[in-house]
């Protein structure tokens, strides 16, 4: 009988035991793995949402809300940066793009994110890939929206179709309630003067824009111009009914300003900017300047706007969150650790019923030598069982985690990890399984052959 049905058969007769065992170490090998995955995959899904831009300039409290606000759209930003200060921030640098954006309204809970045609053709969402249309086309005038693909998937809105936005972000009651406001939710205000029609969806990109719905930033100005124009109008004839008591002048003035606001009602107060992507002129083929650090500081010098660069945010995101990685892989290593102690258990227990078995194959022959390598081979196998089996579970589970931050976030991650690292885990847990199993194979390897062959009883 050679060694290896020897061990298939030991660990047959304990089915139970092995099973526990192998799952045990399948556990920390899955979650070290996810936990390696989604790390890496997590920041690549980072740097790519920022695409191409060099700065994000933006009226945001500090940098990194202001990529999480105007990027990834986490939140509308709340402080504008006024028109006038956007044209004279754009004759600052030699810029190869300037594109301004506007968040703050919605559809259906995503967000609207407003800019100009330049946001098609010169950002790129990868700092590789264009934006590529999966139908239809880019808007090219006022009122027109471009859906990103998981807005259309949302949304199910097609090219073609009409609609109209919602002022602001609606709150939930739970949000409500966690700011202390009871009571039922209160409904939204909708631009229903305005109709915007969808033009075109996108494809994929695996960034936050795709869960936005895009449109021109001069639609959105008219929005917010005309609810101004309103507001000025209610106030006006309110105070004038004040003033004649009896004369319906509400009536007139209501009937005399229901003629929609055009471009050309627009002021400078109306066009708000919250947020711009900029790019440093570059020389074809290179995607970085010396220029860059130089604008950087210069910018950074005017105290009424904040300037921040996307790869350093994303850097101090991830070193913010990066001791949450240490202790969440610190919690996987001490689940090696208890499946280490698992099989080194599992095998010593059974030493003391395998003692006879023992004592017999040493009788047929086989020397300590070999009953010692029996027993540690034996913790080995379960090792590389337990480790096969987290394999798999690792890549089932990081699909699962990917598609919830897809779902929840509309980012995008494909987890992945270096073959080299890989092999480290799995290698890692199967000498820990192996350390494991030396106490048991030394008890094994003293086993006295003329004690354990007296007869039973």
């Amino acid at each position: 009988m050679n060694d290896f049905t020897i061990i298939r058969r030991s660990l047959a007769a304990r089915k139970l035991s092995t099973i526990f065992t192998s799952l045990s170490v399948a556990v920390a090998v899955a979650l070290m793995l996810v936990l390696l995955m989604m790390r890496d995959s997590g920041r690549a899904a980072f740097e790519r949402g920022s695409g191409n831009m060099h700065l994000l300039l933006s009226a945001d409290s500090d940098p990194l809300t202001a990529i999480l606000n105007s990027v990834f759209l986490a939140a509308p930003p709340r402080r504008p940066i006024e028109h006038a200060k956007f044209e004279q921030l754009a004759m600052r640098a030699p810029w190869e793009f300037f594109i301004p954006t506007q968040i703050g309204d919605s559809y259906q809970g995503l967000p609207v994110f407003a800019t100009t045609g330049e946001f098609f053709t010169k950002f790129k969402p990868d700092p590789v890939e264009p934006w590529k249309l999966q139908s239809g086309r880019f808007f090219d005038k006022n009122f027109e929206i471009v859906l990103g693909s998981r807005a259309a998937q949302e949304t199910g809105l097609k090219p073609g179709d009409k609609i109209s936005l919602t002022h602001g972000m609606p709150k939930t009651r739970a949000q409500l309630q966690e700011e202390g406001i009871t009571g039922d939710v209160p409904a939204p205000h909708v631009h229903d003067e305005y109709k915007f029609e969808v033009v075109g969806i996108l494809e994929p990109t695996g960034g936050a824009h795709d869960r936005a719905l895009m449109t021109g930033i001069t639609g959105a100005w008219i929005l917010h111009a005309h609810d101004r124009r309103e507001k000025a109008e209610h106030e006006k004839d309110a105070a004038e009914a004040n003033k004649e008591e009896g004369h319906d002048h509400a009536d007139e003035h209501d009937h005399e300003h229901e003629a929609l606001t055009t471009e050309a009602d627009l002021i400078d107060s109306d066009r708000k900017i919250t947020g711009v992507y900029a790019r440093v002129m570059t020389r074809p083929g290179s995607d970085s300047s010396a220029m860059i650090p130089v604008v950087f500081a210069q910018m950074r010098a005017d105290p009424t706007i904040t300037v921040a660069q996307p790869t350093q945010e994303i850097d101090k995101l991830f070193r913010i969150v990066g001791s949450v990685d240490q202790i969440l892989i610190a919690m996987a290593a001490v689940v090696a650790a208890s499946s280490g102690i698992s099989i080194l258990l599992a095998l010593y227990n059974s030493m003391e019923q395998r003692r006879r078995q023992i004592a017999v194959l040493r009788v047929l022959g086989a020397s300590a030598g070999r009953i010692f390598r029996l027993v540690l081979a034996e913790s080995l196998i379960l090792g590389a069982i337990g480790a096969a089996f987290g394999v798999a579970v690792a890549l089932i589970g990081a699909q699962i985690v990917a598609s919830e931050m897809k779902a929840r976030l509309g980012l995008v991650i494909e987890p992945s990890i270096a073959p080299l690292m890989g092999v480290y885990v799995v290698v890692g847990a199967i000498l820990l399984a192996g350390i494991a199993g030396l106490l048991p194979a030394i008890v094994a390897y003293r086993t006295s052959v003329a004690k354990n062959l007296r007869p039973l009883g």
